[in-house]
């Protein structure tokens, strides 16, 4: 099995043809203007150690250098074995909350973006754990189920927004007892739920989701968004432009904050650890500090073919053709005009 570990190098490649064409037109205009100079036999008189075979010699051994030279960049390897390793993790869904009060900008550039900043860093600190993510403003939705592909993961985090869930509201006890369900319970690894949330305007039993939590043996790790001082909520149009704030009936503009009480409770009932983003400069630190401390068990087996670097079959080739470009000169050699001159008798 063959492949090249950076390939990108390869695009130099097409840039061949162009050097090519600008090596024979500078010989081109070369000969052209020796010609306009003197006749071809004066040049013979004038210039008689200069050889045009050794200068072509020479352009052909640059461009050959700078192809092999952009191969071994390229890195080829060749695959030597075929092996299975053992996948260890433990399962974690991310609980998201995009409710409109997520939007407010007291925490910059607002809650919800920095929630989704700090999944994404999360997400890039794990090692072979399974990860998913719940949506859920007044109801919850699956954004992705668990997945060990954190690319994938990061396309569909970057797609969630307050338009995801149309219901309004903060369902945060639905999203637990979804994450509970969604949760693979043929495997035995350990189950962990994340909320990112501004803890406001809650609604259902809250008390019968950390019941059924703590029943699972799942901890739940609470992160706040906001500050206690709160901020507007702002309003924005189809084009995405801000056109004000969310306002009451009567016309007073809302002004949401941090409601810690319900994110502390959570964590503190289900042997996890709140932390309030405001308070911290590195929140994905700590949670993946505290994740490392949990077991983990064998998710699965995967299939992974081991590679050797090839590079210096090309490197070697490489570095020789560009040595002796640059030490070739053009002047006539012995053995080229006995070759030359074979040539001419045959003819």
């Amino acid at each position: 099995m063959f492949r090249f570990a950076h390939p990108e190098y390869l695009y130099g490649l097409y840039s061949l043809p162009a050097l090519v064409l600008l090596f024979w037109y500078l010989i081109r205009r070369r000969n052209r203007l020796l010609d306009g100079f003197a006749e071809r036999k004066l040049q013979a008189v004038l210039m008689p150690t200069y050889s045009k075979a050794k200068a072509i010699l020479r352009s052909g051994a640059f461009m050959a250098s700078i192809a092999f030279l952009l191969l071994a960049a390229a890195d080829p390897q060749m695959g030597t074995k075929i092996q299975n390793i053992k996948e260890t993790g433990i399962d974690v869904y991310f609980l998201l909350d995009v409710s409109l009060s997520m939007q407010a900008q007291d925490t910059q550039p607002s809650r919800l973006e920095k929630a989704k900043f700090d999944i994404s860093s999360l997400i890039h600190k794990l090692r072979g754990d399974r990860v998913g993510l719940i949506v859920f403003a007044g109801e919850p939705y699956i954004q992705f189920p668990l997945t060990s592909d954190y690319s994938a993961a990061d396309l569909f985090l970057n797609a969630a927004g307050v338009n995801t869930v149309p219901v309004p509201g903060t369902a945060i006890a639905s999203s637990i007892d979804l994450a509970i369900k969604s949760f693979d319970w043929s495997s035995k690894t350990e189950k962990v739920i994340l909320l990112f949330s501004d803890g406001g305007d809650h609604q259902g039993d809250v008390d019968q989701a950390i019941a059924d939590a703590k029943a699972k043996g799942i901890k739940i790790f609470t992160v706040g968004y906001g500050t206690t001082a709160g901020g507007p909520i702002p309003v924005y149009n189809d084009q995405g432009q801000q056109i004000g704030f969310k306002k009451d009936d009567q016309g007073n503009v809302v002004v949401t904050r941090l409601h810690t009480e319900t994110l502390k409770e959570i964590a503190s009932s289900t042997g996890g650890q709140f932390l309030a983003a405001s308070d911290y400069g590195d929140v994905t630190g700590i949670l993946s500090a505290d994740l490392s401390k949990i077991r983990r068990s064998e998710i699965g087996e995967k299939r992974v073919t081991d590679y050797e670097d090839r590079f210096y079959y090309f490197l070697a080739p490489g570095i020789l053709l560009l040595l002796i470009e640059f030490f070739m000169s053009e002047r006539k050699s012995t053995l080229l005009d006995m070759v030359n001159r074979k040539l001419q008798l045959e003819r």
